[in-house]
């Protein structure tokens, strides 16, 4: 047994122990679909509140002293990781003063850490914007990503609050077999949207894209989280005349300016996504986050 392990499994163990037999486990959830995914395994074991909520950009977080209160108390972190908090997640975390939820242990879970990238960058530049060296960190665009997801916090659940473990299996087998149906749903009704040509405001939907085979064929941002300017969106709008986009796709918590711009000069079809659950109405949680999703595109394809 190597040291790394020892310490990792005595921290499950005191983190075990210090999870009253009756009380909930306190969760701070970084991004609203691990809310809604931690509530959905835990039910009434767990006590979850979330950090953003659907219309905010994750990338960018105000540490307020309720986040940090609610930090400093919680007994599981589940965030995205993939540098998606890097900007505000490393000072909630050391404000909080909280050993249980530091990176390293049990009781900080990164969901991207289970999940394979895309758009893993060759060579690290920060010049070029808001790039991330681990790769997208959107990863749950693609339900498939949420099932991966599914079975490691699972996992995880059981591994902190093991007088539950049972309850956790039950409900991860529950949501795993629902979920699984669902994406065979999904992906029927989203056949005719293969190999359709989109383009994106923000580099927010390669996995998306990856899952539903959509092309994306520019972005409006010069740079990852860069805000264009007219020239430039007059430039991407030129390069589109041999590639017309039958749709472009903005993220609700985004100022959609860019988008109707091009819809207007390019006459291009503008399609808000939820992005996460709260994002739009119909999104109140991961199964409408996707029924919702693939509806709106859908309805775009005017073909």
């Amino acid at each position: 047994m190597t040291i790394r392990f020892k310490t990792l499994a005595c921290a499950a163990l005191l983190l075990a122990a210090a999870v009253p037999a009756g009380a909930a486990l306190r969760v701070l959830a970084c991004e609203p679909e691990w809310g809604a995914l931690a509530q959905a395994l835990g039910g009434a074991q767990l006590d979850v509140a979330v950090a953003t909520n659907g219309l905010q950009d994750p990338h960018q977080v105000q540490a307020r002293p309720s986040l940090i209160a609610r930090a400093r108390n919680a007994q599981l972190l589940v965030c995205t990781g993939a540098e998606l908090e890097i900007g505000w997640l490393p000072v909630l975390l050391q404000q909080s003063g909280n050993p249980v939820v530091q990176p390293g242990q049990p009781g900080n879970f990164a969901a991207a850490d289970f999940v394979r990238k895309l758009e893993v960058p060759t060579v690290l530049d920060r010049s070029q914007g808001d790039v991330h060296a681990a790769g997208n960190p959107h990863i749950q665009t693609d339900p498939r990503n949420i099932a991966r997801v599914v079975q490691a916090l699972t996992a995880r659940l059981q591994q902190i609050d093991p007088a539950h473990a049972g309850d956790y299996a039950q409900r991860g087998a529950d949501f795993e077999r629902r979920w699984q149906q669902a994406i065979v749903r999904w992906s029927a009704a989203a056949a005719p949207l293969r190999g359709l040509p989109v383009v994106s405001q923000h580099k927010a939907f390669a996995y998306l894209y990856d899952w539903l085979g959509l092309r994306e064929v520019a972005v409006l941002e010069p740079k990852p989280g860069v805000e264009p300017s007219v020239a430039h969106l007059q430039q991407v709008l030129a390069t589109l005349k041999s590639t017309p986009p039958a749709m472009v796709v903005y993220a609700a918590y985004q100022d959609p300016r860019p988008s109707e711009w091009l819809s207007r000069n390019g006459g291009v079809p503008v399609v808000k996504l939820p992005f996460t659950v709260g994002g739009t109405e119909g999104a109140k949680d991961l199964f409408g986050l996707f029924d919702d999703t693939v509806a709106r595109l859908l309805a775009a394809d005017k073909r």
